[in-house]
């Protein structure tokens, strides 16, 4: 071979071995900024999910928008602002009787077991009005949200008729349907229209089962839960008329039998 041949046989092969280092860095090259942009829209897709998490989060809860609501649907047979004042019995009834309840209390359930039946016949009678007054803090201590579902299904039953309102009430505390305090099962609308099918007039009535389903008194339920909030009573059942508190003889705790309720009943009205 002649020096010339080897020189141009040398010169071929380190050209292409540039060539071949160009092509390799070429390839790095782009490899690196695809690992690059690759890692830019893994962090921007975390960043975004962590945002979006973070927005989830503070979102308010239904019942928390509820409760902030402007617009509030009240119930037919309320009066007052946002409809919070509920009033049933005979106009001419000189007396009313304040009954603060949460539809998950055990202890309501307990007397209106025990104690109710009396008191809707004194109602009837017109021997005084009933002033109802909503609460919702069992959801707080026990969690869960029944206390606030059930009293918007009462507002429902309501909005049907007090006559039927009273009866749902009834209904909800009975044996049959009151669960244990630490049972949501008011937190189920299925659970309240069942409940419901016990009452002649909510049960097959499209329009409270529509308005219990959709939460058409929700923000309605909230605010008569401010309500009881405000009204510095600080447990239920609490029964007060007169702006006095109506107790068991001896107790500071509701009667929770027919004597004990007649005995307090009889004295508030002739106070």
């Amino acid at each position: 071979m002649s020096k010339r041949n080897s020189q141009a046989n040398k010169a071929a092969a380190r050209e292409r071995l540039r060539l071949e280092r160009e092509r390799q860095a070429k390839k790095d090259k782009l490899r690196r900024q695809l690992i690059v942009a690759g890692t830019g829209v893994l962090v921007l897709a975390i960043a975004g999910g962590v945002g979006f998490g973070i927005m989830q989060a503070n979102k308010p809860s239904h019942w928390e928008a509820a409760a902030d609501a402007t617009s509030v649907t009240a119930p037919k047979n309320t009066e007052g602002k946002d409809g919070t004042s509920v009033v049933i019995g005979k106009a001419d009834a000189k007396k009313t009787l304040e009954l603060y309840e949460d539809s998950r209390c055990p202890v309501c359930a307990v007397f209106e077991q025990a104690v109710g039946e009396t008191v809707d016949k004194d109602v009837e009678a017109g021997k005084y009005k009933i002033k109802y007054i909503g609460a919702t803090f069992i959801d707080k201590t026990d969690n869960g949200e029944g206390s606030k579902n059930a009293l918007s299904a009462l507002g429902a039953a309501l909005d049907v008729s007090p006559d039927a309102f009273m009866a749902y009430k009834s209904a909800l505390y009975s044996e049959k349907f009151h669960p244990e305090e630490s049972d949501d099962k008011f937190a189920k609308d299925a659970y309240l229209l069942e409940v419901a099918d016990s009452v002649p007039a909510l049960k097959n009535n499209s329009e409270f089962r529509k308005n219990v389903e959709n939460g058409t008194f929700d923000a309605w339920a909230m605010k008569m839960s401010k309500t009881f909030d405000d009204s510095g009573v600080g447990g239920t059942p609490t029964l007060r008329m007169d702006g006095k508190k109506i107790t068991a003889e001896g107790s500071d705790n509701a009667p929770m039998t027919v004597e004990q309720y007649t005995t307090a009943i009889d004295k508030a009205l002739k106070g």
